[in-house]
């Protein structure tokens, strides 16, 4: 049959998929929604009914019946970057488990592309929202509460106490990430990262600040990037390894993983010997981190179990919206590998 004849036919009814099954209309719908409610034998005769027949579900319509849409919307901040790729798969696990699909958008840092995104999820009747927001969204989030959709922060704290959100205690991360480096017996640190205006990297920073402060003898230097990519991490780490022997830092903590790569990629190519001339410490621990040339030691963050446990809150305040707002705070952990001697 011609494609343009395909596009003629008809679409299959319910009605037409409930008399081929002999069941009734009702079943269908359960069979559609609520399958646990119907007996497995009349499952498989629905479903071959509907594989017979190429029947398609009208969600546009039952969205406008029952005023949500079956979908979660997850917004993160960079879908290049695996701790986001991580959490995103972490909490599409979690939500086909409930029944639930994922409509995926990244904000890649603009408050344009993360306006239109959030305007999407509102315009789909999502069932709920887990967001990385760039800033203060709080205004945008609340109209989506009117609109009784749910939102949970994902590696983010909001300054409304009334949000739910995952994070990490990212100054203990930044505190035992430098801990480490100068139990190495470093004493000349580099912090690369930024801006400073992302609150990881704010937060990270002040922990680093903090040992440097409390341990004799020891300097922290700001090393301001960018951005968090490979690319910024290659600038930062080429310009300290061009420094004369003696200015330049014998230690670098990376705010994550990919700058941490792009630094270790710079001061390999300038000649210098990783640990040996410089320690480098990353953070978030991707996948990359351990199967670089030389393993990079990391600060841990369990991203799938953010994603996960997000979920988790969303769904649950979506089930029970009067219950209060709660917020996950977990600790991070330091891997160590090669890259820090």
């Amino acid at each position: 049959m011609a494609e343009s004849e395909v596009s003629g036919v008809a679409a299959a009814s319910m009605k037409e998929v409930a008399a081929l099954a002999g069941v009734s209309l009702g079943t269908v719908s359960n069979v559609l929604n609520r399958p646990a409610k119907v007996s497995v034998s009349t499952v498989a005769r629905v479903q071959a009914a509907i594989h017979q027949l190429g029947y398609i579900r009208n969600d546009a319509a039952r969205q406008l019946r029952d005023g949500h849409s079956n979908a979660i919307g997850l917004l993160i901040l960079d879908v290049a970057n695996p701790f986001f790729t991580d959490i995103a798969r972490g909490a599409q696990v979690q939500a086909a488990a409930a029944g639930y699909s994922v409509l995926l958008g990244y904000s890649d840092d603009k408050s344009e592309l993360e306006g239109r995104y959030l305007d999407l999820f509102e315009e789909q009747r999502v069932h709920g929202v887990l967001i990385s927001p760039i800033g203060n969204v709080d205004e945008r989030l609340h109209r989506l509460r009117q609109r009784e959709i749910p939102v949970v922060l994902v590696d983010r704290v909001s300054t409304d106490p009334s949000f739910s959100s995952v994070s990490m205690d990212d100054v203990a991360g930044g505190i035992l990430a430098v801990e480490h480096l100068v139990s190495r017996h470093r004493r000349h640190i580099g912090f690369v990262g930024g801006p400073l205006s992302i609150r990881q990297v704010e937060e990270r920073f002040l922990g680093a600040s903090q040992v440097a402060a409390a341990k004799e003898g020891v300097s922290l230097e700001l090393v301001p990037t960018a951005g968090l990519s490979i690319a910024e991490g290659r600038r930062a780490g080429a310009s300290l390894a061009g420094r004369p022997t003696g200015t330049r830092p014998d230690a670098i903590f990376a705010a994550n993983d990919l700058l941490a790569l792009g630094v270790l990629q710079a001061v390999l190519r300038s000649g210098l010997r990783v640990p040996e001339d410089v320690a480098i410490v990353g953070y978030d621990d991707i996948g990359f981190a351990e199967a670089a040339v030389v393993p990079l030691t990391s600060i841990h963050q369990p991203s799938n179990e953010f994603g996960r446990t997000a979920m988790d809150l969303l769904l649950q305040e979506a089930n029970h919206p009067e219950q209060k707002a709660t917020r996950i705070v977990f600790k991070p952990t330091l891997v160590e590998r090669d890259s820090s001697g």
